[in-house]
């Protein structure tokens, strides 16, 4: 029997986070993100009136969809998807037109400046080839982020998605998110 292929995803429980921003700073630090740029983050929330307020904080990035309307966009081919699922930007394909920022509903890509190159989150793809986790997985300290593949019945990510309710994002963009948030 052949094996199946990996298709990389995230389960996030934002109950858990904390905003301690560990995540967006290891993600900086391992990617060499600029400063006043982000390949994730947190968006906050603040519900009620005073003095009965709720501050919620949800992580965000790259959704790395199953039918990436970037990819679909990109003229040169530079965004692509591996065949794990992850979508990525081949540097030296970009040409630094954007549209993969406009296709995308997530608002998860930036423009780097200083290179005319777009980025986005990879989810640290040299660390997935090393098999290690994305570097947000491994330095959250409240271990929000459960990382895996989905066509693993007997993985973390597929028992979860298995067994609690979740939600995506921007379901109605047609684009099949791969960041599942538990609900």
């Amino acid at each position: 029997m052949a094996a199946r292929a990996k298709r990389y995803a995230l389960v996030i429980d934002a109950r858990k986070c904390i905003n301690c921003k560990a995540c967006v700073v290891a993600c900086r630090a391992e990617n060499g993100v600029p400063l006043g740029k982000s390949r994730n983050w947190i968006n906050e929330e603040i519900r009620g009136e005073y003095p009965r307020l709720l501050a919620t904080f949800e992580p965000e990035q790259c959704h790395h969809c199953q039918d990436p309307a970037c990819v679909r966009v990109c003229p040169t081919g530079a965004s692509r998807q591996r065949p794990d699922g992850v979508v990525v930007i081949n540097q030296s394909d970009c040409v630094g037109c954007r549209y993969c920022m406009i296709a995308c509903p997530y608002d998860a890509r930036f423009f780097r400046e200083d290179s005319g190159v777009v980025e986005k989150c990879d989810l640290c793809a040299s660390r997935l080839d090393r098999g290690e986790l994305p570097a947000c997985v491994e330095t959250c300290p409240s271990k929000l982020r459960v990382f895996g593949d989905m066509n693993d019945p007997s993985s973390d990510i597929a028992k979860l998605l298995a067994t609690r309710q979740y939600r995506v994002k921007k379901e109605e963009a047609g684009t099949n998110p791969r960041i599942f948030y538990l609900l």
